[in-house]
């Protein structure tokens, strides 16, 4: 497979991993950690090495999520989204913000890292998305939009152009995940 109908055919799963757990259908487990094992190659290829760490670890929890989702269904069928307090959120920015602070300058030592804070940012805060989206934490998406923008320049610059826009489709996706998700839980709210 070259490159390109690799990075291609990583695109295309994906995005139904994404389009999937916007519409809260567990079988995006299955296409996230397709898309995401296709994806790791090309970020070493590339030079983007905290993104191809990323990738190993989307690979893992796609395996936690599913089994998560699998068990976290409510009798009505619906898997139960929670939410985080305002205090809870700043010590996870806090945290985030420490350890992005500590793979920069890991990747700034002992890489040859192109973009090595964007990359740390972007792949710590992925990494925190990623565990909020198999809890069902609704603010998860917010933390996407904000990524996913990031990342667009990311992969521009690395002349990875089908992932850049990718991260566009991504983070329109990830608004219309939160709304798709906010609508469920104010309904799950009400019933509860």
């Amino acid at each position: 497979m070259t490159p390109e109908t690799l990075e291609y055919t990583a695109v295309a799963f994906n995005i139904g991993y994404v389009i999937l757990a916007a519409r809260e259908n567990i079988w995006c487990w299955p296409l996230g950690i397709i898309g995401s094992a296709l994806s790791i190659w090309l970020f070493i290829d590339s030079k983007i090495y905290a993104e191809s760490v990323l990738f190993t670890y989307y690979v893992i929890m796609g395996f936690y999520g599913w089994r998560a989702w699998n068990r976290g269904k409510s009798d009505s069928g619906k898997f139960e989204i929670r939410t985080l307090t305002i205090p809870i959120h700043l010590g996870i920015l806090l945290g985030g913000y420490a350890a992005t602070v500590g793979l920069f300058f890991l990747l700034k030592t002992f890489t040859d890292a192109e973009m090595p804070l964007l990359d740390s940012f972007t792949t710590i805060f992925s990494f925190i998305a990623t565990w909020m989206v198999a809890k069902r934490i609704i603010e998860n998406w917010l933390y996407w939009i904000c990524i996913n923008a990031l990342t667009i320049y990311l992969y521009y610059s690395r002349d990875l152009n089908v992932y850049a826009m990718l991260s566009v489709v991504y983070t329109v996706l990830a608004v219309y995940g939160y709304f798709a998700w906010r609508k469920d839980f104010e309904k799950q709210t009400l019933t509860s």
